[in-house]
């Protein structure tokens, strides 16, 4: 169990993924300040309930991810802009709104179990077909800027990455991130990946369509 400060994000980060974030609240100012200063990481967890800035204090959903902070852009006014990296999966336990501006969390480490690796990998190799053709459909239809080289050859890793690219509702997304087991992660995103595929398939054949000029102004 360990404490780190806390954002409530309207937005899901998932281990090894990057997050992108511009910070510009006093108090999430000051949150990235001290995490400079005592080189600690701080967690995103995506709101149940509430606001995301210039208000209260959101109420976050229980699991998130620690963020480890990579790239930093000092703006005026003490703004900054920065780009942080999906450390580990945790489990809140207790929430401090009085302690500091922001919250502070008690967490404790929430691993993904893995009890059939075998599985896994069998599992992750189909789900890696999946998420490259997925990939250049999307390049095909001008959305994508994923170096596919990149791809991570861990089954697990490769889950979370995939699970951070669907084109899904943060709420869809936390309870990808919620799952216990990997196998199961793996399972629910190759079905994810199918809907998608064949959605994907359906819109680039009417833009195809339309280009050749199959469309009928009668």
């Amino acid at each position: 169990m360990y404490e780190i400060p806390i954002f409530p994000l309207h937005t899901v980060l998932f281990p090894g993924t990057p997050i992108n974030l511009h910070i510009f609240e006093p108090r999430y100012i000051q949150m990235v300040d001290a995490c400079l200063q005592d080189k600690k990481q701080f967690g995103v967890v995506l709101i149940r309930s509430g606001v995301e800035a210039l208000g209260p204090l959101a109420e976050p959903h229980r699991i998130g991810c620690s963020a480890q902070i990579a790239h930093i852009q000092q703006l005026e006014g003490g703004r900054m802009n920065l780009v942080a990296i999906g450390q580990e999966r945790f489990r809140v336990l207790t929430l401090d709104s009085q302690s500091q501006p922001y919250m502070i969390g008690s967490v404790q480490p929430y691993p993904v179990d893995n009890p059939n690796p075998e599985g896994v990998n069998m599992g992750a190799a189909r789900l890696r077909r999946q998420f490259e053709r997925f990939v250049q459909m999307l390049l095909e239809a001008g959305e994508n800027q994923l170096d596919l080289s990149q791809l991570p050859e861990d089954g697990v890793a490769l889950a979370y990455m995939a699970a951070a690219v669907l084109q899904i509702s943060p709420l869809k997304k936390q309870e990808l991130l919620a799952i216990e087991r990997a196998d199961l992660l793996i399972d629910r995103l190759e079905y994810l990946y199918r809907r998608e595929l064949a959605l994907l398939e359906v819109v680039l054949a009417k833009n195809e369509s339309l280009q050749a000029g199959g469309f009928s102004r009668n």
